[in-house]
């Protein structure tokens, strides 16, 4: 009978990972994303949605303005009754009135906060959020007394005053 050789296997030894370019794709990709994150940021801005329950009732109802978005102009209103109808001017709505009368109102109503944005089913997010910035501040007039405000980079934000600062956002009747 033939004498048969059984050849050992040999032990391969496992073969290093090469991690050099994952490395590299870490460099290059960990301080973009850290650039690029100092860019994005996010501006929240709170809002109340009407409930349904009535809660407890107040003897003097506090005054709470609401917008009314259509697509043909803009309603102030109480919730009751329409203060002022806003057509619009030239195709866009007239923001610049709509600020006049929202300053009138808070004067008229110091201690008011509360506002409405309510909108028709077709208008614009943009016509939402110029509304909504509107209603919430405004410019301080010429010669009021501001206090100087020291930015990182040097320069002063615009002044503010803030009007109808809780604002909630619904459909409009």
């Amino acid at each position: 009978m033939p004498k048969r050789h059984h050849y050992r296997r040999r032990s391969a030894s496992t073969p290093e990972l090469d991690m050099t370019t994952f490395m590299n794709l870490m460099v290059v990709l960990v301080p973009f994303l850290l650039i690029t994150a100092v860019f994005s940021r996010i501006t929240i801005v709170e809002l109340t949605l009407p409930s349904s329950s009535g809660g407890a009732a107040n003897t003097t109802p506090e005054f709470r303005l609401e917008v009314i978005v259509r697509e043909n102009g803009m309603e102030l209103s109480n919730g009751e009754a329409v203060i002022a109808a806003l057509p619009k001017v030239d195709g866009e709505y007239d923001l610049e009135t709509l600020g006049e009368m929202v300053m009138t109102l808070k004067r008229d109503y110091p201690d008011s906060k509360s506002a409405s944005v309510l909108l028709e089913p077709r208008i614009e997010y943009d016509h939402l959020i110029q509304v909504m910035d509107v209603v919430r501040s405004a410019p301080l007039p010429e010669g009021a007394r501001t206090v100087p405000v020291k930015t990182v980079d040097g320069e002063a934000p615009p002044q503010r005053i803030a009007l109808f600062t809780d604002i909630s956002i619904g459909d409009a009747p």
